[in-house]
């Protein structure tokens, strides 16, 4: 179907890989106990959705931003049809801490930087493919949902600023993609909010979003996933996990066991 993305390879030549970034031990922050316990549960879930994953622990931004540029040209992309992003880490509302963040302003990942490794300029190979982030990481000090509110003024492309396609080229002679389509991204919180660990079980946004996988992968989308996830936090009003930055362009089956 045209609305399905679609799987072009069988279960023994496909190569999908995921990778998963977590950050447990910083120099001046304090230790993120029960992160540990969220690594083991999302490594056994990706694998059994079909996914080699690449895990990395406890980098600065700088060392976070060259393990996504290096993930993103690994040539098994090719012969994928998907892959998983997932980032664990102390956050403030501008990203996710390094390894040597003081706070705010130092050592931080701008999530931006996440979007540009993989989008469809810098990664060829996941071009058309679903890339699905996953973000457990406060976002500010408040409790409770806060949604950021939207643009008084957006930028609209005026008529002599639109792009057009210059004369005489054939239609098959340029392929013309949006720059950033196909990402499917779950915050464990809205903006400003804080998410919430247990330092013997790990996060709750990690244990309820491995739950409904577990249950629904066979038989719903990721997007439904995801609404199934956000539902599950309905009487736990101090965090409700948030999808934003979401291109999918079609509906994304796991179809686990294919």
């Amino acid at each position: 179907s045209s609305q399905i993305y679609p799987i072009h390879l069988p279960r023994e030549t496909r190569t999908r890989r995921a990778l998963l970034i977590c950050n447990i031990e910083f120099e001046h922050l304090s230790r993120r106990d029960g992160a540990e316990v969220d690594v083991e549960g999302m490594t056994k879930l990706l694998e059994g959705l079909g996914y080699m994953v690449d895990i990395h622990c406890n980098l600065t931004s700088e060392g976070m931003a060259t393990v996504m540029k290096d993930f993103a040209d690994r040539k098994e992309h090719w012969t994928s049809d998907s892959t998983f992003l997932v980032f664990m880490s102390h956050g403030v509302r501008a990203g996710l801490c390094g390894t040597k963040s003081r706070g705010e302003t130092t050592d931080i990942l701008s999530l931006d930087t996440i979007y540009e490794k993989f989008n469809n300029k810098r990664c060829h190979a996941l071009l058309r493919k679903p890339k699905v982030v996953i973000i457990q990481s406060c976002r500010g000090g408040k409790i409770g949902s806060v949604m950021v509110s939207d643009s008084t003024d957006p930028a609209v492309p005026t008529p002599s600023s639109a792009h057009t396609i210059p004369a005489g080229l054939e239609d098959d002679a340029i392929c013309e993609v949006h720059l950033e389509s196909d990402f499917g991204t779950l915050h464990s919180s809205t903006p400003d909010t804080v998410s919430w660990r247990s330092p013997v079980t790990g996060s709750i946004f990690i244990q309820r979003l491995i739950e409904q996988f577990r249950n629904h992968a066979c038989n719903s989308d990721l997007q439904e996933i995801f609404r199934k996830v956000q539902h599950s936090f309905e009487k736990f009003p101090r965090q409700l996990p948030s999808q934003e930055r979401t291109t999918m362009l079609r509906k994304f089956y796991l179809f686990p066991g294919h």
